[in-house]
């Protein structure tokens, strides 16, 4: 970096230059987003060009979780836009639109899930999970439920989708939701918050777990022992186990299933600190490897 007197320092080298992560033993950490103004006092270098900014977050995280698509879905050409600027093995989760997620009858948004996930298909090998965020406060009807999910399609243009429901209504929230994610192979959010409803039952093939306890005292955002609990979780999700600290909804299977992919994002709480967070579960997983070898 060069710098003048009494202006702010200039970021003057490729951030796409940069070695990435990638995941850690299917592990997959990151943040959600990666425009925040916050991030660039305490994450992204001093500067760097906010339209270099997720060059920059893709080469720290392993994935991460575009929240904006929530609020309306991007035209394909920027989808394309975001996958050539991210590393090879990096992955992005999108949330579904708001308009698709907040419909009256949900089994009748079948052309709107069309061509939402005919659009962000152009993530190609960079497209992770879609998640369908319900929340708090809106009525579900169990049937009309059961339809929308059989609209999901498991893969679009030859592209395989992973799907991940995000129901935030707790009286929602029961062994018969549990059993009809499980019946369609489609993931449930762990979240670990007061806030919306968190248990650990696995239901996919995949595991998705949304870390909202992040300190804005806490330089990496969670304590380390807080860390290195969460990196062991990971892992044991990872080879097919169960972490049996966690709460859950019914019982767990007994014995371990096949290797997961695990995707672990930091997410709201003090937002400033979740870029901290993650790279610092990264450290705590790659130390774990490396341990192991």
């Amino acid at each position: 970096m060069t710098a003048m007197a009494g202006t702010r320092a200039k970021f003057d080298f490729d951030p796409a230059a940069l070695p990435a992560p990638g995941p850690i033993d299917g592990i997959r950490t990151g943040i959600g987003g990666w425009t925040f103004a916050p991030w660039r006092d305490n994450f992204y270098p001093a500067g760097l060009v906010q339209r270099r900014e997720l060059e920059y977050a893709s080469r720290q995280l392993s994935a991460i979780e575009i929240n904006g698509t929530y609020y309306g879905a991007q035209k394909p050409a920027t989808y394309a836009k975001w996958r050539d600027e991210t590393p090879p093995h990096f992955l992005f989760s999108a949330k579904a639109p708001m308009r698709i997620m907040q419909s009256r009858v949900l089994a009748k948004t079948g052309a709107q899930v069309e061509d939402f996930l005919g659009g962000i298909v152009e993530l190609g090998d960079r497209l992770g999970p879609v998640v369908w965020q319900f929340d708090r406060g809106q009525r579900i009807e169990r049937g009309d439920l059961t339809a929308f999910l059989e609209l999901l399609p498991g893969e679009v243009d030859g592209r395989r989708l992973r799907h991940v429901l995000d129901v935030r209504d707790p009286a929602f929230v029961d062994a018969d939701y549990i059993a009809l994610a499980r019946r369609h192979g489609m993931a449930t959010v762990f979240t670990d918050s007061d806030e919306h409803p968190s248990f650990a039952d696995v239901t996919a093939d995949f595991v998705y777990a949304r870390l909202m306890r992040s300190r804005s005292g806490i330089a990496t955002g969670y304590p380390l022992p807080d860390l290195e609990r969460w990196a062991g979780r990971a892992r044991t999700w990872a080879r097919g186990g169960e972490p049996d600290d966690l709460p859950r909804i019914v019982p767990a299977a007994e014995g371990a299933s096949n290797p997961r992919e695990v995707f672990i994002y930091f997410i709201s709480a003090a937002k400033e600190r979740n870029p901290a967070a993650a790279m610092a579960l990264i450290a705590q997983l790659a130390q774990a490897r490396d341990a192991s070898v």
